[in-house]
C-alpha cells in the first residue's frame, strides 16, 4: 500500500471523551491523505477500545502506540510514535485538540523544506468544551464564533483566530509577537529533519520538550512559519494533574544547554548512546 502523505501523532493519556472529539474532527477533514498515530502514555482498556471503534469506522489508518504507565513519559511514546509514523511528513497535536475541517490542509499546503510549521490553539472553557457534540464538530458549529458566544463564549481580540480569512490570517501570522516554535498540540516538519535531530529528550517530562524539540531544529539549520491564525484548533479545557514545578525547572535547564551550546542532537531521544 502506497504509504499517506502526512502522518498526525496525537498524544493522549486516559481522557477517552476528549480523545472521541478529537477523532470526530479528524474523520471530517478536507484533507484525506493521512493516518493517525496515537501516542498513548500508559491509558488503561477503554482509550484501546475507543481506539478500535474508530479503526472499524474511519477511511484513514489509525495506529495505536501504548506503553506502560510510568508517570508523565510524554516524550519517551512521541518518540515511539515517531518511529512508527510512514508518511515523510508529521503533524503533532494533541488529544484535546479538535482540528477544524481545513486544519490538515493547511499544514499540507504549508509546508516547504528547510521549515517547520509552528501553529497555536483556540482554548475554551470547561462548560464549553462539555457543550461540544458530535453534531458540533462535524457541522463546523464549535468553531463558528456565533456558536461559541450562544454557549458563554467572551469577546477577546483571540476570536480572530476563528473569523480570518486567509489575507487576515497571513498578515496576523506576520504580526503575532509569539514566537515561531515547536508547539507540541500544533506543528508540523519532515520527518528526516525531527529523526536527524533524534526526537524528543526523554530526560524531559512536563514543561517545555516540545520547545526544546523545535530549538534542536533550529541548531540544525531548519526555519519555522508562524500558521496560529490559519491552521485552527480547539482546546478542551482538563486539570494538569501531571504539573509540578521540578520538572519545569528542570526543563528550563535542558533547554537553556540546547540553546547556549547550539546542539542539534540529544543522546537521550529516539537512539540511546
Amino acid at each position: 500500500m502506497k504509504s499517506p502523505e502526512i502522518s498526525v501523532i496525537i498524544s493522549t493519556y486516559n481522557a477517552t471523551a476528549w480523545l472521541e472529539k478529537v477523532f470526530w474532527g479528524y474523520m471530517a477533514q478536507d484533507f484525506k491523505d493521512f493516518e493517525l498515530v496515537i501516542a498513548d502514555d500508559g491509558s488503561t482498556a477503554e482509550t484501546a477500545q475507543l481506539v478500535k471503534k474508530f479503526q472499524e469506522k474511519a477511511d484513514f489508518p489509525i495506529v495505536h502506540v501504548w506503553q506502560e504507565d510510568e508517570g508523565f513519559q510524554k516524550s519517551r511514546i512521541l518518540n515511539k510514535a515517531i518511529i512508527t509514523c510512514k508518511a515523510p511528513y508529521i503533524v503533532m497535536s494533541d488529544g484535546d485538540c479538535i482540528p477544524r475541517k481545513d486544519f490538515l490542509m493547511v499544514h499540507h499546503r504549508k509546508k516547504e523544506k528547510g521549515y517547520f510549521l509552528s501553529g497555536g490553539y483556540f482554548m475554551l472553557s470547561m462548560h464549553i468544551s462539555e457543550a461540544i457534540t458530535k453534531d458540533a464538530i462535524l457541522s463546523g458549529n464549535c468553531f463558528d464564533l456565533n456558536w461559541l458566544k450562544a454557549n458563554g463564549l467572551r469577546g477577546s481580540f483571540k476570536n480572530n483566530k476563528l473569523t480570518s480569512g486567509k489575507l487576515k490570517a497571513g498578515i496576523l501570522n506576520t504580526l503575532t509577537p509569539t514566537n515561531a516554535s515547536w508547539n507540541g498540540h500544533n506543528a508540523s516538519g519532515w520527518k528526516e529533519d525531527i529523526i536527524k535531530v533524534n526526537g524528543f529528550d526523554e530526560r524531559m517530562q512536563y514543561g517545555g520538550q516540545d520547545r526544546e524539540l523545535g530549538e534542536r531544529l533550529f541548531n540544525l539549520g531548519l526555519k519555522s512559519k508562524q500558521i496560529r491564525y490559519s491552521a485552527i484548533c480547539i482546546h478542551l479545557d482538563h486539570p494538569r494533574g501531571y504539573k509540578n514545578e521540578a520538572s519545569i525547572q528542570k526543563n528550563k535547564a535542558i533547554r537553556k544547554s540546547t540553546r547556549d551550546e547550539k546542539k542539534a542532537w540529544t543522546p537521550f531521544g529516539i537512539i540511546k548512546n
